[in-house]
């Protein structure tokens, strides 16, 4: 069987991941900048909410993969607030000036977590690698659990040839979860070519608000910004993926 987890950004959309079928989260905030850390409160009655696995997205701010000193520090911080508050595992990347895998400072993250139980998986710091072949090894021996990778491209449909040699390069050492633009209409092909076990999707759906009054006048974020309305992830899009996925299994 193939197996699904979701980039939930937030406990309502963890939840209707769970409702849907998935067997893992990946709990995350602003999707629009690629995810970052969600609150404590997210983390906290996500976790309350779901039995299923719950991840956290490691990631102090959007953009590059080239943290400071002090994001190194809260990303420290963050991974001990997920193991206090009982998480199962969390998701981490960093890269170097030159575009390699930060090894150094991925090997101490990882240590902190497996210390207490929980698991790693390396994100798409990876499709922003030099050379995504060596990245991979340099993620294994980190030690991580999985990578989460869109094969160097944008959508997983685009990187599925490079996502199918990195399956055959990990040769069952580390998980490859094909991930970004993966829905019901193409999931079924991504995991035929690439031989992929498990993938990653956001199943999400816009969601308008329930607001009876609008002030046209003014705006609250940016001017393409819908005030009322909200992504979250659909329970019935999960569920939809999953089948897709499994139709030939």
């Amino acid at each position: 069987m193939i197996s699904l987890e979701v980039c939930a950004n937030s406990t309502v959309s963890a939840v209707a991941a769970q409702d849907g079928g998935a067997v893992r989260v990946e709990l995350c905030d602003n999707l629009s900048d690629g995810g970052t850390t969600p609150s404590a409160g997210q983390i906290l009655l996500a976790r309350k909410l779901l039995h299923i696995k719950i991840y956290i997205l490691i990631r102090p701010r959007g953009g590059d993969f080239l943290y400071n000193d002090l994001e190194f520090e809260i990303m420290k911080a963050d991974i001990r607030h997920c193991v206090e508050a009982g998480c199962d595992g969390v998701v981490i990347g960093m890269l170097t000036p030159n575009g390699h895998v930060d090894k150094p400072r991925c090997k101490e993250l990882v240590d902190i977590a497996k210390q207490w139980g929980l698991g790693v998986t390396f994100h798409r710091a990876i499709d922003m690698a030099n050379d995504i072949y060596k990245a991979l090894e340099d993620i294994i021996e980190i030690g991580c659990e999985r990578v989460l990778t869109s094969g160097g491209k944008t959508t997983a449909i685009e990187g599925a040839s490079v996502i199918a040699s990195l399956v055959q390069q990990a040769a069952g050492r580390i998980s490859i979860m094909p991930g970004c633009g993966v829905d019901e209409n193409n999931v079924n092909d991504i995991v035929r070519f690439t031989g992929a076990k498990e993938v990653h999707s956001t199943a999400k759906a816009k969601v308008n608000s329930e607001m009876l009054y609008h002030n046209e006048h003014i705006l609250m974020g940016s001017k393409d910004a819908d005030e009322f309305s909200v992504i979250l992830t659909s329970a019935d899009r999960v569920k939809n993926i999953l089948e897709a996925a499994n139709q030939d299994q």
